[in-house]
C-alpha cells in the first residue's frame, strides 16, 4: 500500500466528515468538535510516545497511524489543509533546524 498518502487520508476524512453516516467515527468526531478531536489527538500522541519508549514496534506503527489520523481530523475541523503544513515544512528545509528554531523563538 505504498501508494497511499496522507493526502489520500485527508480526502477520505473530508468525505466521511460530511457524510452524515452515524456509524462513521470521523463524522462523530467532526460533530463533537475541536475539543474532543484535540483531546483524542493528545491521547494518541501520548500512546505513540509510550510505544516508542517501550520499543514496541507494532504498537508504534499502530499508534502512529492513530496519531496521524487524529491530527488530520484536527486540521480538518480547523479548516487547515494538509498542503499548508507541507508548504511550511518545505520552507523550513532551506535552513538548518537549529537556525529555523532560533528564528521561530524570536517571533
Amino acid at each position: 500500500m505504498a501508494d497511499f498518502s496522507l493526502a489520500d487520508l485527508e480526502t477520505i476524512i473530508h468525505q466521511r466528515a460530511h457524510s452524515g453516516d452515524a456509524q462513521s467515527w470521523t463524522a462523530k468526531l467532526f460533530a463533537k468538535g475541536m475539543d474532543k478531536a484535540a483531546q483524542k489527538l493528545g491521547e494518541e500522541a501520548v500512546e505513540t510516545v509510550i510505544a516508542a519508549i517501550r520499543g514496541d514496534r507494532q504498537a508504534l506503527v499502530s499508534e502512529s497511524a492513530d496519531l496521524l489520523y487524529h491530527w488530520l481530523v484536527v486540521l480538518g475541523i480547523a479548516g487547515v489543509p494538509l498542503d499548508d503544513v507541507l508548504k511550511e515544512l518545505e520552507g523550513r528545509t532551506s535552513r538548518s533546524g537549529i537556525a529555523e528554531k532560533a528564528a521561530r523563538s524570536k517571533d
